[in-house]
């Protein structure tokens, strides 16, 4: 929830890492504090172990739960699938793990929970650290398949075929740097998609607050366009959070191809 302060609302307030219960446990020097970003990602795998446990089942004819498991895992199979080949299937149990991850985050971060007394939702993918690392990882297995599976040939995927061998040494730096841009692009698309849309959203939750305080006039001038505009970003908002994750899954399937068929 925002910082009150004056009758201003801090729209930044709400991506303050805090501990859960007030106070800081240093140990040897470090923070080890459980707090409300790792509350909410810890939220966030026990709802998707829910869904997922209540999914698996292996009935004839698959009921409505069952049938939205498979049919997040049938379309994330599709798109390693249709970006990798046959050997895209090798990857699925860590990429489905992945957009499932950004989904459930994404979405609960934007649920209305903070309506109950004490509750404050947190959205972790709006954390540099936290998109960041998942960029990273994904990066690090994009090495470890193209060094295992092509040795130092590897580097050939930073020289196109057809090269001229004189614009071979330049085409090659291009390419490597291009290559290490990608975990801060990956990781620096998502953080910036769900912060600026939060923002936007406490901005205009504190039009709807002021505009209250100052009286009807005020209210019917100020209040009720806002809270409109609120509900309208607020689905839009859901629909980035899904994009989101389907952008951060395909573009690590994206480079996963790279990595085993050096395109």
């Amino acid at each position: 929830m925002a910082a009150e302060s004056g009758g201003k609302i801090d729209p930044m307030h709400q991506f303050l890492i805090e501990p859960v219960l007030g106070q800081h446990w240093v140990v040897g020097g470090y923070d080890l504090s459980f707090t409300n970003s790792a509350l909410w990602m810890v939220a966030t795998l026990v709802a998707l172990w829910v869904f997922m446990i209540g999914g698996m089942k292996r009935d004839l004819v698959p009921g409505r739960w069952q049938a939205a498991v498979e049919g997040f895992t049938g379309f994330v199979n599709s798109m390693l699938t249709s970006n990798i080949g046959p050997e895209g299937k090798r990857f699925l149990p860590y990429v489905f793990s992945l957009f499932m991850f950004i989904l459930f985050a994404n979405v609960l971060g934007l649920l209305p929970f903070g309506v109950v007394p004490g509750v404050h939702p947190f959205t972790v993918t709006s954390h540099l650290t936290v998109t960041g690392v998942l960029a990273v990882i994904s990066f690090a297995i994009v090495l470890i398949v193209g060094f295992g599976r092509h040795g130092f040939h590897f580097f050939a995927l930073f020289v196109p075929h057809g090269t001229p061998k004189l614009m071979i040494p330049l085409i090659f730096v291009v390419e490597l740097m291009s290559f290490l841009v990608r975990p801060f692009s990956l990781g620096l698309r998502l953080f910036v998609a769900m912060t600026a849309g939060h923002i936007l959203l406490k901005v205009l939750a504190a039009f709807v607050i002021n505009g209250i305080n100052m009286g009807p006039g005020y209210a019917a001038l100020i209040t009720l366009p806002s809270f409109l505009l609120m509900i309208g970003i607020t689905l839009l908002e859901l629909l980035v959070a899904a994009i989101q994750a389907y952008v951060f899954a395909l573009l690590t399937s994206v480079y996963l191809n790279d990595a085993v068929n050096l395109h």
